[in-house]
């Protein structure tokens, strides 16, 4: 599966994004757009324009009630009377939208044969929710495709055997519960203790020896579960994105406080910058400063967001060792010295390209789960070409890298048999029968070698090779990551805000889910 995957990524580069750069995902419009009053539409499309309007701009339920709205509206031409909508109505309305896109959902996966989801538990208000999203390739356009499943509210503990039950319902009330291949979730021990407990007794049986870590579990539980009725999880696949931020934070940090070498130049340059970002953040005045000397603003580094110690970093290596002298000095800051600069420096050459991998995991719309190896490969060796330039931070690199050799043909070739399985009509009976030997083998491997060898890239190949294309939908339709119930979340805060916190749970999770779906764009 290794060559699989590095051949459809293999034009994938590692380039950072610049830190100031915004993304705008669609550019303005020429000129603006006049409101054409002497439209006539019906009205069915005033319904859905006002429920696009609220849901896609996450606005109160009860703007339907507001008389400047009521009014905005009463100048639309419409075939009939316009018939304005109260909000229960209107609330009325976005139920029935909310089943239509429910059961368009149901009939879309009922066509399919391979799913993925995330799953992830988010806080706010007091309250918690479980979130999970789908994902799948389109077999006929080759392309990613997505939806939200559910943002349930959970009450209590987050107990491991609950999460199960909840992920388990979702799969069944969408009849998934066969065709999820893997669901993505963090590293958090709730949610790989209910992967482990309730997975088929096929799946541990087959699990590789070769495992990265052998974990113990209690006999007790594991008879407890086997009560459960029909709980199933299927196979557990952890975020890559989450896995490689905790080695850049808790894993470098970690290595760079237990060497010798590094450990109290480490400490003295996060103490200087600390102290800069401390003082740059609480002070205007010293904001005003660093904005006049050097014509920017200081990253300030935030726990929740990835990255952001690095960029926080990366920022003030930018910066001349003469300005940032001219800054401590006049804020009465110890200045950073030129070896802990030097270091500083060497820690963002380090740290750039891990940066940059977990920006391409985080992707959805062109990152499959075969983007994983190839961009740890890349990784790899961008860390230790880096490795030869430094001066303090020598053994950093060989720290993070951990190489691991695949048996490409061979991994191929055994998915494709298991896609195509060999049978024979001899039986008991006719015992010293000598059929001719299938040539399924021969077929099989002929395949694999022709992809091999192809110097195509890009998705549109695998119409050419309907074995390797069936393995590929069932192995990319996971996404590296739980990014994408990490992007419903920030939707969902958004939707559920403190002036809306009076939402009932149910309305939360339709108005969210709607949103995530762009149901009202179609």
């Amino acid at each position: 599966m290794h060559d699989l995957t590095s051949k459809l990524h293999a034009t994938t580069k590692l380039e950072a994004k610049p830190v100031d750069t915004l993304e705008v995902s669609q550019a303005p419009p020429a000129k603006q757009q006049r409101l054409d009053f002497n439209r006539i539409v019906s009205q069915g499309q005033i319904n859905k324009a006002i429920a696009r309007y609220v849901v896609e701009n996450m606005q109160p339920v009860s703007t339907v009630e507001s008389p400047a709205f009521r009014q905005l509206v009463s100048m639309i031409t419409c075939s009939g009377d316009t018939q304005q909508m109260g909000r229960k109505t209107f609330s009325n309305y976005l139920d029935k939208e909310y089943s239509k896109m429910e059961s368009e959902l149901k009939t879309t996966f009922e066509g399919l044969d391979y799913i993925a989801t995330t799953a992830d538990i988010w806080s706010a208000h007091n309250k918690s929710f479980l979130g999970m999203t789908a994902h799948w390739i389109n077999t006929a356009t080759l392309q990613r495709q997505k939806a939200a499943l559910a943002c349930k509210r959970i009450k209590g503990r987050h107990t491991y055997d609950i999460i199960a039950a909840e992920i388990d319902h979702i799969h069944s009330l969408y009849g998934l519960s066969t065709k999820v291949t893997a669901t993505v979730t963090d590293n958090g021990s709730n949610f790989v203790k209910a992967f482990q407990m309730y997975q088929p007794e096929s799946l541990s049986d087959d699990d590789d020896d070769d495992n990265e870590e052998v974990t113990f579990t209690n006999v007790a539980d594991v008879l407890d579960t086997s009560t459960e009725e029909g709980i199933v999880l299927p196979p557990h696949l952890r975020c890559a994105s989450h896995t490689l931020n905790l080695i850049s934070c808790s894993g470098v940090e970690k290595w760079l406080l237990s060497n010798h070498g590094t450990k109290g130049i480490y400490r003295s340059a996060t103490a200087k910058c600390t102290a800069l970002w401390s003082k740059a953040s609480r002070s205007t005045l010293a904001s005003e400063l660093v904005g006049d000397v050097v014509g920017k603003k200081l990253l300030v580094p935030c726990s929740t967001r990835w990255n952001s110690f690095y960029d926080a970093v990366a920022r003030i290596v930018e910066i001349p060792m003469t300005d940032l002298s001219t800054i401590s000095n006049r804020l009465e800051l110890k200045c950073i010295g030129e070896r802990e600069f030097q270091f500083l420096r060497e820690y963002c050459a380090i740290m750039k390209p891990l940066t940059v991998a977990l920006d391409i995991l985080q992707g959805e719309e062109n990152c499959y789960y075969g983007t994983l190896l190839p961009t740890i490969e890349v990784l790899m060796s961008k860390l230790l070409e880096i490795k030869e330039g430094l001066i303090i931070a020598t053994g950093l690199p060989d720290a993070i890298v951990q190489r691991k050799k695949e048996m490409v043909k061979g991994m191929l070739a055994e998915e494709c048999h298991k896609l195509i399985p060999h049978s024979s009509s001899c039986n008991v009976q006719d015992f010293f029968c000598f059929e001719e030997v299938d040539d399924t083998f021969s077929t099989v491997e002929t395949e694999v070698m022709t992809y091999l060898r192809t110097a195509e890239t890009g998705m549109e190949i695998l119409k050419q090779f309907p074995t390797i294309k069936e393995i590929s939908l069932k192995k990319n339709a996971a996404t590296p990551s739980s990014a994408p119930v990490e992007r419903l979340f920030s939707l969902g805060s958004l939707v559920l805000s403190p002036k809306r916190n009076k939402l009932s749970d149910q309305r939360f999770e339709r108005l969210l889910l709607m949103r995530y779906n762009h149901w009202f764009e179609g």
